[in-house]
């Protein structure tokens, strides 16, 4: 399998501010390279990760089982971080991360059908239980809302007459595969367009998301993880989509800030000021050498916060 490189993984491991006894949560598993390093640092404590793509689980499990035992994998989506944990007896924990980026080997392997770099049948599915999929979006949305998703999760400028020629393509037969839906993409943006980076990118992402409702479970499983932080306790956030960063960075300032009806007084109350604070003013980007490394990390951002009554 083709090697995954975590992005932004000293930053995070850093911003967990992870003692020996820490309770740990990684609500994105994947191949396991942030939850190894963390299970390396909480030799007392417990780590409990959560991915719904069994070949995932397979290889971090084995991964993780040559650092310690201390390990609870769960399979399942994040949504579920609260029940899940809850089954655990986990009510409160030290730290939180969540990685939003695909996996490598899961935009890498054919099968998967995420890249528009590789031939395959249209998939996306993250859990490969579940029956709709890719080719089910392509195939049987609306003119409008494939214009609508286009647009909105892939900020795609075109969308409207990419999923023009989408509908009439299939009108004559099903769009089948990767190579047949990015050769509509390439066909429906102008010449100077194509050059530039490959015109599928956006719109690949965007039905990504569509299948696998991404950024509608983010908001609340970020309100949850918020919710399950002890005193303390930090919660660290790499997105690598700009609506997962402004999802995050919103749902970060509604907790932070001060009302601002009493923002004017001399003297908050206690009680009245905010649970939480930030961590970094900023989003943290990765270093010139990560990108020199890893392309892949690009558009990654960190953000953290940290629970303080």
């Amino acid at each position: 399998m083709e090697k995954h490189i975590s992005v932004l993984l000293n930053e995070s491991i850093l911003a967990l501010n992870l003692k020996e006894d820490s309770i740990i949560v990684d609500c994105t598993l994947g191949y396991g390279g942030h939850s190894s390093e963390i299970l390396k640092r909480i030799k007392r404590g417990s780590l409990f990760a959560f991915d719904q793509d069994q070949e995932a689980i397979d290889y971090a499990s084995l991964r993780l089982s040559k650092i310690g035992s201390n390990f609870t994998i769960i399979k399942s989506n994040f949504k579920n971080l609260k029940q899940e944990l809850k089954k655990h007896g986990i009510t409160q924990v030290d730290g939180i991360l969540f990685d939003l980026g695909v996996s490598s080997p899961q935009l890498d392997e054919k099968e998967r059908g995420f890249s528009y770099h590789q031939d395959a049948r249209l998939d996306m599915r993250m859990d490969q239980s579940v029956p709709f999929s890719a080719y089910d979006v392509v195939n049987t949305y609306s003119l409008n809302d494939l214009t609508r998703i286009f647009y909105q999760y892939g900020e795609e400028k075109f969308a409207k007459s990419i999923a023009t020629n989408i509908v009439k393509e299939r009108s004559t037969k099903p769009i089948e595969t990767t190579f047949e839906l990015a050769e509509i993409i390439k066909n429906s943006v102008p010449e100077k367009v194509r050059k530039k980076s490959h015109p599928a990118r956006k719109v690949f992402q965007a039905i990504r998301i569509e299948v696998n409702h991404e950024l509608d479970i983010l908001e609340d499983s970020l309100k949850d993880a918020l919710d399950l932080l002890k005193v303390n306790g930090v919660l660290a956030v790499i997105t690598f989509h700009s609506l997962e960063d402004r999802i995050t960075k919103n749902c970060f300032k509604t907790v932070t800030e001060v009302d601002p009806k009493l923002k004017g007084l001399p003297d908050v109350p206690k009680d009245m000021l905010p649970d939480y604070e930030l961590v970094y003013r900023k989003a943290i980007e990765p270093s010139k050498e990560e990108l020199e490394q890893n392309n892949r990390a690009r558009s990654a951002k960190l953000r953290v916060i940290k629970r303080i009554k």
